[in-house]
């Protein structure tokens, strides 16, 4: 029989929640600032690293949005999303849906078509090298106005066959799902699914406001949905999957320690809890860092651990028999770790 952390590394997983601007290794920043002619005001990747102290979500984005800066061309989005790929093939993520920023690249004048080109390359490759199977979800910053999403929208609609979804991320503080209610509406009616971040920084308000404005299909985070049992149960009955990133919530301050996460107690209450990275690069792991994270704080037991993952499966927006073939998956490799 394997250890809990060995069945974890080698169990078949879906990631729902990764911002592929957030998996920016600092040497691959400091390639690309080369590449590109770029100071990035660090003069090594070990200063950029030592940076990565965060008090809360404002200095995080802070750092992030600095060195997006280094990211230009197709190809350094190609570079940025295939050396995400490689290392969540080398989890064993067999299926990830993976978060975009364009605005974050078109207020620096670098087109939505080069970046979405760089990406979609890369996922491509992924299907074909490694079997990966993926989809793209297109982010609207909240700290923007809402003209702003439109804009970004009807940039989307031009790659309408790339994109599965729209998201909404960034600053939660001062920034309400309600704001975003028309240009939601609009890419629900233009076909896309939708998420949104809520239950972070914010309130359990925001968690609701996000179900019931924006009619988004999960939320990610929702962390602080916990403080509030009739949201909780509305959770539980809906059966809407929450993408979870523990290292993200222990280093921006949502909870002090890994003990004091919620996750163990989310699970037990019913909630369709998923475990994910965030933004790897800035927080310490990628997915199987989180898994490996929560289950030597909280105890979790194997059967913890297959919950966390089925609902992972449950959540993607993948059609019922690749569902299946997921599900088929994982119980093929339980049965060889008995």
């Amino acid at each position: 029989m394997t250890s809990l952390d060995e069945f974890i590394c080698g169990a078949p997983k879906a990631e729902l929640h990764v911002h592929i601007e957030g998996t920016l290794e600092p040497d691959l920043m400091f390639a690309l600032a080369r590449r590109n002619g770029i100071d990035t005001g660090y003069n090594s990747a070990d200063d950029v690293r030592a940076a990565y102290q965060f008090g809360d979500l404002q200095d995080f984005l802070d750092i992030y949005f600095a060195a997006a800066n280094v990211l230009v061309r197709e190809q350094d989005f190609y570079d940025l999303a295939w050396a995400y790929l490689q290392k969540a093939h080398a989890q064993n993520v067999t299926h990830t849906e993976i978060m975009f920023d364009p605005q974050t690249h078109t207020d620096r004048n670098i087109a939505f078509d080069t970046v979405i080109s760089g990406l979609t390359r890369a996922l491509d490759d992924a299907k074909a090298q490694l079997g990966l199977s993926t989809g793209l979800i297109m982010c609207f910053l909240r700290h923007l106005d809402e003209e702003a999403a439109e804009r970004t929208l009807d940039q989307g609609l031009e790659h309408r066959d790339k994109i599965i979804a729209v998201g909404l991320d960034s600053s939660e503080l001062g920034h309400p799902p309600e704001k975003f209610a028309r240009v939601f509406a609009r890419a629900r009616n233009e076909g896309f699914l939708a998420v949104a971040h809520a239950g972070e920084e914010g309130p359990p308000a925001n968690v609701a406001a996000s179900l019931d404005i924006l009619q988004v299909r999960r939320i990610d985070h929702g962390v602080r949905s916990i403080e509030d049992p009739a949201l909780v149960q509305r959770l539980v009955d809906t059966a809407t999957p929450l993408t979870v990133c523990p290292l993200s919530n222990i280093r921006l301050g949502v909870f002090a320690t890994m003990a004091a996460h919620p996750l163990k107690r989310m699970l037990a209450a019913g909630l369709k809890v998923t475990v994910n990275s965030d933004d790897p690069a800035y927080f310490g792991g990628y997915i199987n860092e989180n898994f490996l994270a929560v289950a030597a704080a909280l105890e979790l037991t194997q059967d913890d651990v297959v919950a966390l993952i089925r609902n992972g499966f449950d959540a993607a927006f993948l059609p019922a028999t690749e569902i299946a073939a997921l599900h088929q998956s994982l119980d093929a490799y339980v049965a060889s770790a008995a």
